[in-house]
């Protein structure tokens, strides 16, 4: 999960078109912090290991109750609109998102499971609490397959052609040429492709960040989805994990650290 968390760091700084689409940039400023989607990340990936083994209804209490008790612990995050109406509800209920908030906060449902069938099925739980539109379900689940994918040894051309395949994202442009004409736009479907493009283009993780910045946008988000998998097709360098856990709350690292142990298989 680390690498999700980098990516919404390094994103942050240039979000809402704030760069200078480059990859030239210092990877953290002062202004390298974890916003929403670092803190939905934590909260699906505690959700998802205290339900492990647990009924659908089960699990999408857990993804409930743990989103909404890190959305209030860190109310300042910097969530979405309809977003932050649902974790003040009193009777919180999907909206028919397709936002790429189901997206950015999936990646420990690539890591958690041993199938690629649980893997899609966990990750549909964790978006249609709030993002039900197929769109959003979509982007999840895309996300979350690429990284099981990358972990358990698949190519990058095996894995462009699975997202392609099944899901339908154009992964036909390049990086070269989306940067150019490339918006701040925060769905799924002008998110996701674009992750998995610079993904695919990076040459180890941390290219792939800089690759997936350097297209501007809603980077700090595209930038998460983007890590997320490199981190499973790359692994991350000690000193990057280092900074990240620097900059993380004691609570959000004790949960990345025991994601990390499970993976690992020491829980």
């Amino acid at each position: 999960m680390y690498g999700a968390l980098l990516g919404d760091m390094i994103g942050a700084p240039y979000e809402f078109d704030m760069g200078k689409k480059t990859k030239d940039f210092p990877l953290f400023v002062r202004r390298s912090v974890f916003t929403d989607d670092s803190v939905m990340s934590v909260a699906v990936a505690e959700a998802l290991m205290d339900s492990m083994g647990g009924t659908d209804d089960e699990i999408r209490a857990a993804l409930i109750e743990s989103m909404r008790k890190w959305g209030r612990r860190y109310p300042d995050a910097g969530y979405g609109g309809m977003f932050f109406v649902w974790l003040r509800s009193d009777d919180p209920q999907p909206y028919n998102s397709f936002g790429n908030g189901s997206a950015m906060r999936v990646s420990s449902a690539g890591w958690l499971y041993g199938t690629l069938e649980d893997t899609l099925h966990a990750a549909k739980l964790t978006a249609e609490v709030t993002h039900s539109h197929p769109e959003g379900i979509k982007g999840a689940q895309a996300t979350a397959a690429a990284i099981f994918l990358a972990r358990t040894g698949s190519t990058k051309d095996q894995i462009r052609e699975y997202i392609t395949h099944t899901f339908g994202y154009d992964l036909s442009r390049t990086c070269d040429e989306i940067r150019p004409t490339y918006r701040h736009v925060e769905t799924c479907q002008k998110t996701v492709p674009e992750a998995v493009t610079a993904f695919m283009e990076g040459t180890d993780f941390e290219d792939v960040i800089r690759t997936a910045v350097s297209l501007g946008g809603d980077c700090d988000t595209l930038t998460c989805i983007a890590g997320s998998m490199a981190e499973a097709f790359y692994g991350i360098p000690k000193e990057l994990v280092a900074e990240c856990r620097v900059r993380l709350p004691e609570d959000m690292r004790e949960v990345a650290d025991r994601l990390n142990k499970r993976v690992k298989g020491g829980e």
